[in-house]
């Protein structure tokens, strides 16, 4: 199960797609969507990624930051960077630190066969550093304009 709202953001170090360490006392005084994928480059993660591509201009205006986080590597996150155009830091958790500590890193199953990966969340997490919007089990569509209105109500921005 996703952390709770209301709960402390749980603080983390991890190397961006640049080599440079991110971490979220980095991010302090800013609404922050932390969101988890399982891989770069595959068609959902992809549509995701491109739709908050597509919404930055809006939501970095308003201050807004977008960090997307996977087990894929830096070189890896500089690929899907550079083919799709985004426009915002991806977090390269090769280890699954950050996954474990946001408790997204779980047993799945595809076709009877059981294996480890990335449960589709997202997180906002306010100016203070606390968890006030969950997103478990993610669909892809719609999901970033879900988290819109959602900024809209949290009184992010109008």
């Amino acid at each position: 199960m996703a952390l709770r709202e209301g709960k402390r953001a749980p603080a983390f170090s991890s190397e961006t797609e640049t080599g440079s360490a991110l971490q979220l006392k980095d991010l302090k005084g800013a609404w922050v969507i932390l969101y988890f994928y399982p891989k770069d480059d595959t068609s959902s993660c992809t549509a995701e990624a491109c739709d908050f591509r597509d919404n930055m201009k809006v939501l970095a205006k308003k201050g807004v930051r977008v960090i997307g986080v996977s087990p894929d590597s830096a070189k890896k996150h500089q690929k899907f960077i550079e083919k799709y155009d985004l426009n915002f830091t991806l977090l390269a958790d090769t280890e699954k630190v950050v996954c474990e500590k946001y408790d997204v890193w779980k047993e799945k199953s595809m076709y009877g066969r059981k294996y480890m990966g990335v449960i589709r969340t997202t997180y906002i997490i306010d100016p203070s550093g606390e968890i006030v919007k969950t997103f478990d089990k993610v669909k892809v569509t719609g999901h970033v304009a879900e988290v819109r209105n959602t900024l809209v109500e949290l009184g992010a921005y109008s």
